[in-house]
Order: C-alpha cells, then structure tokens, then sequence
C-alpha cells in the first residue's frame, strides 16, 4: 500500500509517525510524510490535543481528509490516532463516522496489526525496532529518551494522555543516535516530555548528565541540543556536561511558563520566582554564551494585570534568546479546569502581543549584537539561491534562520560553513561565507 503520514503537534509526535513508518516500509508498504500526497490507499492523521488551538488544527486535518475521500476518484482509508484521540476517541468517531478506525497514543501495535504490518513494538515507550525513516530533513532527528510524564502542573493534560514518565535505557539511546549519525545525521535534539526527569524511574536517580556524556562522546554527533527541561530540581550534572563538550550546543530550552510565585504554585510548578531567578543565574555563571529558550503562558485562572505586568518587567530584565506565548487553554480533567477560564479571550490575546512586542525587540537588539562576528552554522535548506542555516544558538523550526547569499557552489544542507553577520533582523540574521 501507498501509506501517507499527517503529523500534527510537537516532535514527540513526530518520533512516534518515524517509528510506525518503520514498522509498515519494514512490511514492504511505501510510506510518505508529505500533507499534500493525493496518490494513496491509506492516510494517517497523527493529532495533538495540547490546547484548544492544537485540537483545531487536528480536527480541521482530519476533515480536510474527510473531503478528499468523499470527492476523490480513488477509494482511500482514513486512520486517525493520537493525542486527541486518546481524549475524545467517542466523541469523534460519533461526529466525524466517515473516519474508517481511531487509535489512541498507546495503539500503534492495533495501527500497524491493521496495515498487514507485524512490528516488534514497546507500548510505553513508542519505539519500533524497525530502523525508523525520516520526516525531517536528513540532517537533523528527535532523539526521544522517554514517552509520558510525572509532573503534576495543573493546566496540562498531557500526563492524562501519555501516561506515567518512561525512560529509555542509556545503551538503548546511544544505539540508536549512532545509527542516526551513520545515516547522516549532524544535529541531535534530544527530547521528552520532561527531559530532566530522565532515568529516575529506571536508575533510581537522575540521569541526564550522564546521558548526554555518553551522547556526546560515543554518538559521533557534531552537534547535541537539548530541549524541554524543567526548572524545578534541575540536574547539576546536565548543566556541566553542556558546558564542558564542544558539541553539546549551549542551549537550553525551559518552558519556565510565569515568573509570579502565586501564580506559580497554581501552576504547581514546584518552584517560585526567587528559584526561577537563580537558575537562571546559574546557567549564564556556568555555561558561558548559553542560549535561553522559553515559552510563557498568559491569561492563567486569576491573572491579575499587576500579575502580567510582574511577566513584562521579568522578561525586560532576563533577556531571553528566544521565547515563545501562549495563550491560557482549560482542559477538562486538569487541576486549573476548576479554577474556571477567568481572563477574556480578547485580554488574553492582548496580553500576548504586548508580551512578544517586548520580547522581539529584546530579539533584534542581541541579533544586532552578532553583527561582524562569525558563526559556525549547519546549513539547513537552498531557498532562492540563499542559503538558509542556523547557529548552534538556534533549533530548528522554532529559531531563528541565517540567510546567506550563495557565493559558490558544492554547499549542500546539512553541511557546516563559517558566517560572517553583515545585518539582523528581529527574527532573523543576514550573512555571508567566510574565508
């Protein structure tokens, strides 16, 4: 069969599509992760059902699909799993019937079962033995070290749908960036749910630092970006690992959500602003030059302006690399769900374009400051005779870009290159080859 692959959400989503890829090509199926391929018997729809916004685009996909279906010459299956149907797989399947069978995000075996495909699976911990394929360019892949999460906070359902944290063994995850890197791969972005609370089920003990020494001494990677860690109770020993290899980029990525104490212990975040502040402090003390990602959330249950405002000032003084915002969701099943949705929707977004307002102008004025310096940079795409890459101080997709101006020829995505910065923009950078 001729398989098509929609994922929708974060790149924990995507790991999950690469490894029942691998399972159905390992049946002889030909699998595509292409949103626009017409010419197949079957689509998937891997959905989010994060916020209200994600659920949205997952049930517009689906619909999308629906109507392709009903008007296509070609008889086609239409499978939806996922997120969003772990949460609502009634509800769906009763307002959208002409979807053919809905999995939830512990159902890849029951997926691949009803593909003809017969892969050796692990429920928990979503990883096939079947090399997975790509979905993203052949440069870089998501390295998922553990599926679900222990953490309480109490807008998020996310361990509603995924479950209690799972690590992956240590050997079992070197294994697998090595034959990443074999295949290619340059860039490693190491991700889970929450990545600091990596191996405390299966050590006994948190385990990060150890896992990225190893990564960064046996994986072969030139480059290892760690994302979606959590500030309370942050491992010393992750933070000396970043800083002491060359090829761990310094970057950190910590969805730090507010800055109020009250609000963040309504969160149920597990620490406050003071703990907040001095983490940060510590990062910037230990790891010189690092890169600080994070997201926000405003229009919280009960957030008052004076609230908000402490958020603008926070961020005026940290100075973030990058940061993004999100408007406040209530999810049923959530501990803030009782809390009611306080903050009107139009205030919410009000609050949202004040606080990027802050922060993109906090963007361009460090983007500036890279002007004349040179960075090495992973060169990611050829868009109209520019080169598009990135420095080590920017993920792919969230991040900012740096266009460069194709001087010569033989330079292929993937390849690293030095860059002089002649102009900034607030979300991107302008360079030229050098040497």
């Amino acid at each position: 069969m001729k398989i098509n692959i929609i994922t929708l959400g974060c790149s924990k989503n995507t790991v999950d599509s690469e490894n029942l890829a691998g399972a159905l090509k390992a049946q002889g199926h030909k699998v595509y992760f292409d949103r626009q391929q017409a010419d197949c018997d079957t689509v998937i729809v891997n959905t989010c059902g994060f916020i209200g916004d994600a659920k949205e685009e997952s049930i517009n996909t689906v619909l999308e699909q629906v109507a392709v279906k009903l008007h296509g010459r070609k008889k086609r299956r239409i499978i939806v799993c996922g997120c969003l149907v772990e949460r609502y797989k009634d509800d769906l399947a009763k307002e959208i019937p002409e979807v053919d069978a809905w999995y939830g995000v512990h159902e890849w075996n029951e997926i691949a079962q009803s593909l003809k495909a017969t892969p050796d699976f692990n429920f928990q911990l979503s990883t096939f033995s079947s090399p997975r394929p790509l979905s993203t360019p052949g440069h870089y892949a998501y390295l998922k070290i553990a599926e679900g999460c222990n953490r309480s906070c109490s807008y998020c359902a996310i361990p509603l749908i995924r479950g209690t944290h799972h690590s992956l063994p240590i050997d079992d995850l070197v294994a697998e960036a090595k034959a990443l890197v074999s295949k290619g791969v340059k860039e490693l972005l190491v991700i889970s749910q929450d990545t600091t609370w990596y191996g405390l089920d299966l050590y006994h003990r948190r385990a990060l630092g150890e896992l990225l020494d190893r990564l960064a001494t046996e994986s072969g990677a030139p480059w290892i970006r760690l994302h979606y860690t959590y500030p309370s109770s942050f491992p010393d020993d992750a933070i000396d690992a970043i800083a002491r290899h060359p090829n761990i980029c310094k970057y950190i990525d910590i969805p730090l959500q507010h800055i109020n104490s009250r609000i963040l212990s309504s969160m149920q975040r597990g620490i406050d602003r003071e703990g907040t502040l001095q983490l940060l402090e510590k990062f910037r003390a230990r790891i010189p030059g690092v890169s600080i990602r994070t997201t926000l959330i405003v229009g919280y249950p009960g957030e008052t302006e004076s609230e908000f405002q402490e958020l603008c000032d926070f961020v005026r003084s940290a100075r973030f690399d990058r940061m993004g915002c999100f408007a406040y969701s209530p999810e049923e099943g959530t501990a803030a769900y009782s809390l009611g949705d306080t903050v009107p929707d139009d205030e919410k977004q009000r609050r949202v374009s004040e606080l990027m307002a802050i922060q993109e102008q906090i963007s361009l004025e460090k983007n500036q400051a890279r002007i004349g310096r040179i960075f090495r940079c992973i060169v990611d795409r050829i868009e109209d005779q520019h080169l598009v890459a990135r420095t080590e101080y920017d993920s792919p997709e969230v991040d900012d870009e740096v266009l460069i101006r194709q001087t010569k020829g033989g330079i292929r995505p993937g390849d690293f290159v030095d860059v002089r910065i002649v102009d900034a923009m607030e979300n991107d950078l302008v360079g030229e080859l050098a040497g």
